[in-house]
């Protein structure tokens, strides 16, 4: 089995493709016509799937590709290259580094979080959290049990204060600490765009003033399961925070995939990490072309 479980988010991608080339015994306008329909259906944006079948075609034509059956690969191609920022689609290596974690309740931010936590304490980074979402008294506690969890310290907050107050001791604590990363978690009430535009506008402030010489991420939590939802989840926080990352939850699911190749594409915003079920090590560091190759994966 490879990256994704058996029943994957792409499952329903694969097989509709698959009905295209297995029914299609000539390689003609019709049979890329039902395969652009296809790509369309499975939660692809128009504009991508054009882009997609524009590559498509060029390379049907410079390969002399004459059989449905060849297309496949040629479609992971381009699906690969597509997906593909190079070093982007990788976390910042250097240290310290500071992670502002953003998305709506209820997408896997925190659960993100602790598994992001894992993945850098297993490369040998030292880690500390922040709760700062302190208007749910769930989220924080939830962080807390993470950091029990993997063994690292959480810092927080009663529900209900100032999340900047989170960062700044946060930030103290780390650089007291020497801790290579520290993750922040925020406030996903995106319906309060206004405020929460504030709030991490004041976050960016402190840590500007506080740990200039800190690298820097913003990662924005999407779970794939969503469909068009996550391209208007993207579109919002895009307009309120500089992403650059994602992290896509719920491949695991059975729902439609593509939102994952749009929302990438459309944005221009790199994928960092894929959610391939709920255990702690079920976060894995996103490989394009594995991520390509494993849509079509039996």
């Amino acid at each position: 089995m490879g990256i994704f479980k058996e029943k994957s988010t792409f499952a329903k991608f694969r097989e509709k493709i698959t009905n295209v080339i297995v029914g299609n015994p000539n390689l003609d306008e019709e049979f890329l016509d039902e395969l652009e329909e296809s790509l369309i259906i499975s939660d692809i944006g128009i504009d991508t799937t054009e882009k997609i079948m524009e590559q498509l075609r060029e390379r049907v034509n410079a390969r002399y590709i004459t059989k449905p059956e060849e297309v496949q690969k040629a479609l992971e191609s381009v699906i690969a290259d597509l997906v593909d920022k190079g070093e982007r689609n990788r976390l910042c290596k250097e240290n310290p580094l500071i992670i502002l974690m953003i998305g709506i309740n209820g997408g896997g931010k925190t659960t993100s979080i602790g598994k992001i936590a894992n993945l850098c304490r297993k490369s040998g980074r030292s880690v500390m959290l922040a709760a700062a979402d302190t208007f749910r008294a769930a989220a924080a506690e939830q962080l807390q049990q993470w950091g029990e969890r993997i063994g690292v310290r959480v810092i927080r907050h009663e529900e209900g204060t100032d999340p900047s107050a989170v960062i700044y001791d946060s930030i103290q604590a780390a650089k007291a600490a020497g801790t290579d990363v520290l993750i922040c978690d925020t406030a996903g009430r995106l319906q309060n765009k206004k405020n929460l535009m504030k709030e991490l506008e004041k976050m960016n402030r402190i840590i500007d003033r506080e740990y200039p010489e800190a690298h820097r991420e913003t990662l924005l939590v999407l779970d794939s399961t969503t469909g068009k939802n996550a391209v208007s989840q993207a579109q919002e926080f895009s307009e309120i925070a500089e992403i650059t990352g994602l992290v896509l939850t719920k491949l695991d699911g059975t729902a439609r995939g593509g939102i994952a190749i749009t929302v990438t594409d459309q944005f221009d915003i790199p994928i960092k990490y894929i959610g391939v079920g709920e255990g702690i090590d079920d976060l894995l560091e996103f490989n394009p072309t594995q991520f390509a190759e494993e849509i079509f994966d039996e």
